[in-house]
């Protein structure tokens, strides 16, 4: 399910008439900084929940 190459364009060329040339560039900019911040985020959530999963892991194998 990705984007068709038809549907890319429509979609530039959208941007372009909304935002213009001259924005463009700055927009890509904050959206690539807000997307790299939030997958630092999703993985600094993800890192902290590993070990509370090791941990309830291992308390059921001490169970059996």
């Amino acid at each position: 399910m990705g984007i068709s190459p038809v549907t890319a364009i429509i979609l530039a060329v959208v941007a372009i008439i909304i935002f213009g040339p001259k924005k463009l560039p700055e927009l890509g900019k904050a959206m690539g900084t807000t997307l790299r911040e939030f997958k630092k985020a999703t993985n600094g959530l993800m890192e902290d929940d590993e070990p509370s999963k090791k941990s309830s892991e291992s308390t059921k194998s001490e169970d059996k």
